[in-house]
């Protein structure tokens, strides 16, 4: 199911706070999943999510192709998902899992949590392709595009999260 981005961009792009609402409420949803699966800490999430999104609002006018929103903004988000990750690396920040765990307590069954433990055990970069691909449905191209990087470099990054998701999961 593809939206036609277009003409509420063009809107959008003139000036019409509105008409950038309705693109953000397309996606924001996406948006969060992705930080949150990337970030594991909801507050840091919704913190790129809002910079991300503040950083679209600002520069909307920028953006050339009316379709591309969607992606646009995901690879804004990526930029802004980045950056917090350097700053634990700065900070030496424990990133904390049970902030995932209360967003998705009662939502899924206690099975759940063992995937979300597995995943947060995964590499930063291997998170990051797997949460756009599986959250936000991108392909291993458009991946490529958003990360500015090789697609064969993508492809391998999800084989290898999703082989070691699976072994860690039937192992138990």
């Amino acid at each position: 199911m593809s939206f036609d981005f277009s003409e509420t961009v063009k809107k959008a792009q003139s000036g019409d706070a509105d008409a950038f609402a309705r693109l953000y409420s397309l996606v924001y949803k996406d948006l969060y999943h992705i930080a949150l699966c990337s970030l594991r800490n909801q507050h840091d999430a919704c913190d790129a999510v809002s910079e991300a999104v503040l950083d679209a609002f600002t520069s909307i006018k920028k953006l050339k192709d009316l379709n591309a929103f969607k992606a646009w903004i995901v690879k804004i988000l990526t930029v802004k998902i980045k950056k917090k990750q350097r700053e634990y690396i700065e900070n030496n920040n424990t990133q904390d899992i049970e902030d995932v765990e209360q967003e998705i307590k009662g939502e899924i069954n206690n099975d759940g949590f063992d995937i979300m433990e597995e995943f947060a055990k995964l590499e930063k970069t291997e998170r990051l392709v797997l949460s756009l691909n599986v959250v936000a449905g991108y392909t291993s191209d458009e991946i490529a595009k958003i990360c500015d990087t090789n697609p064969s470099t993508v492809r391998s990054k999800l084989m290898r999260a999703k082989t070691k998701l699976k072994q860690r999961l039937t192992s138990e």
